[in-house]
């Protein structure tokens, strides 16, 4: 296997691949699930907002399985106070990193005042990020867009970063896309403003000493391969999602890791005593087979028999006996 090899950045390692926090996806089955795969590829949680930790149930919120690591909490929020608070209960808990989105685009989230809002204040931002650098000891950083609506000026995100830099901040994950705030649902916010991939580059030439990464529409190892030759790091999004297994190259291609790779078959072996063991612990309050095999669906993607496969992880009548067991059913067989 080619090991691609480092760009000039003086960045750690650790972030050069990831998967990006998706809202109602990457919980901590998905990760568990992601780690049977990837050993390294740095993982991240759904979005979690500050009123859900000053006001709400830390643990729910928070807990995770420590295979997980490395991987980072995404907090959503605007207060200073309540960032620092949040981010303090996420370092308690073992995150590795604490990220603040000033990406998200949904109206849902502007009614917080935050997410991809925050881009137009970009010195609220600013002291959000010394609140919870002053809080913590571990990494805070920050994902945000190139821009708002129809400000199209490299010079807006270019200045939103140096701003946000001057609280200490020095890795930013970069959506290269504007986000619409207003008349795009949050899938047409990931698919309806052009990419330009250029505006990250220019980040990383303009701020050399900063860690870039780069984020929107990438799919493949060709791909990947290009952005490192600019950046310091590519986070996958939707991709990773629903074709887990692209991921099973990464630890050799991108860390130099030489561990043999598990084929699907041994990821879902691997995946049946974590499922067994949280069914025992949570299944009375409420945790279902399908909750941690929802994630699972795009293993096969691109084999004959994927189909097959997630027909049978998605039939509600197998699915309510709870056994892990299922999963071996469904892999596919040749003829």
């Amino acid at each position: 296997m080619t090991v691609i090899p480092d760009t000039p950045a003086t960045a750690p390692r650790g972030r050069r691949i990831s998967v990006a926090p998706m809202m109602d996806w990457t919980d901590r089955h998905c990760r568990v699930f992601h780690r049977q795969i990837t050993k390294h590829t740095w993982l991240y949680t759904e979005m979690v907002t500050t009123g859900a930790l000053v006001y709400g149930d830390v643990e729910r919120h928070l807990r995770f399985n420590d295979e997980e690591h490395p991987v980072a909490l995404q907090l959503g929020g605007s207060d200073p106070q309540d960032l620092a608070v949040s981010a303090k209960l996420g370092e308690k808990w073992g995150y590795d990193e604490i990220n603040l989105n000033c990406g998200c685009p949904s109206e849902r989230v502007q009614k917080g005042a935050f997410g991809a809002c925050l881009m137009a204040e970009p010195e609220l931002v600013r002291d959000c990020v010394k609140a919870m650098r002053d809080a913590v000891s571990i990494d805070v950083t920050v994902k945000h867009r190139i821009g708002i609506n129809d400000t199209e000026s490299y010079d807006f995100v270019r200045d939103f970063v140096g701003q946000v830099a001057d609280a200490g901040c020095s890795t930013f994950i970069v959506h290269a896309r504007n986000a619409i705030l207003k008349g795009l649902s949050p899938k047409e916010n990931r698919e309806i403003p052009p990419l330009k991939y250029e505006y990250a580059y220019r980040l990383k030439r303009d701020f050399p000493a900063f860690e870039i990464l780069i984020n929107g529409g990438i799919k493949t190892e060709a791909e990947i391969d290009e952005h490192l030759r600019h950046v310091d790091g590519v986070m996958l999004g939707r991709e990773a999602y629903h074709n887990p297994y692209l991921m099973a190259t990464f630890d050799a291609r991108y860390y130099g890791d030489e561990t043999p790779v598990k084929s699907r078959e041994e990821v879902l072996h691997a995946m049946m005593p974590y499922i067994a063991a949280q069914l025992a612990q949570e299944g009375g309050r409420g945790l279902k087979l399908n909750t941690i095999t929802r994630h699972m669906l795009g293993l096969m993607q691109g084999l004959p028999g994927a189909k097959n496969f997630r027909q049978t992880l998605s039939d509600s009548k197998k699915l309510s006996a709870g056994d892990p067991a299922l999963l071996l059913a469904a892999i596919p067989r040749p003829r």
